[in-house]
C-alpha cells in the first residue's frame, strides 16, 4: 500500500521510471523514496493487473470501508445496550404492570 504522502500519480510516475529501465536504488536515491516502498508499488501494481494474487487496490479500499463501518455499527449497539441497561437500572417498580400473586 502507498504512503499517505506519495500522490497516485507520483507512484504511477515512478513505475513508469522503473519499467523504463530505471533502477529501483537509483529512483529511491534521486526521489527520496526508501527502496521499499518502491518494491511495494510494483507489487501493488502486478496485484492489480492480475499479474499476482492478492487484494487489489480497490479492494482494499472497500475492506478499509467495511471495517471502518463495523466498528461504527459495534459502537453503535454498545451505546444502545448501555443506554437499555440503564433503563432498566432506574424503572420505578410502583409502575410495573406485572400482577401480584
Amino acid at each position: 500500500m502507498a504512503r499517505r504522502g506519495d500522490p497516485a500519480e507520483f507512484r504511477r510516475r515512478v513505475l513508469e521510471l522503473l519499467k523504463a529501465g530505471r533502477s529501483i536504488k537509483d529512483l529511491s536515491d534521486e526521489l527520496g523514496v526508501s527502496e521499499q516502498s518502491i518494491y511495494t508499488w510494483r507489487l501493488q501494481a502486478r496485484i492489480d493487473a492480475g499479474l499476482e494474487p492478492g487484494l487489489t487496490t480497490v479492494e482494499q479500499g472497500e475492506l478499509r470501508a467495511a471495517k471502518r463501518r463495523i466498528r461504527e455499527l459495534e459502537l453503535e449497539l454498545a451505546v444502545h445496550r448501555r443506554a437499555t441497561e440503564l433503563l432498566k437500572e432506574n424503572a420505578c417498580p410502583k409502575f410495573d404492570t406485572r400482577r401480584s400473586k
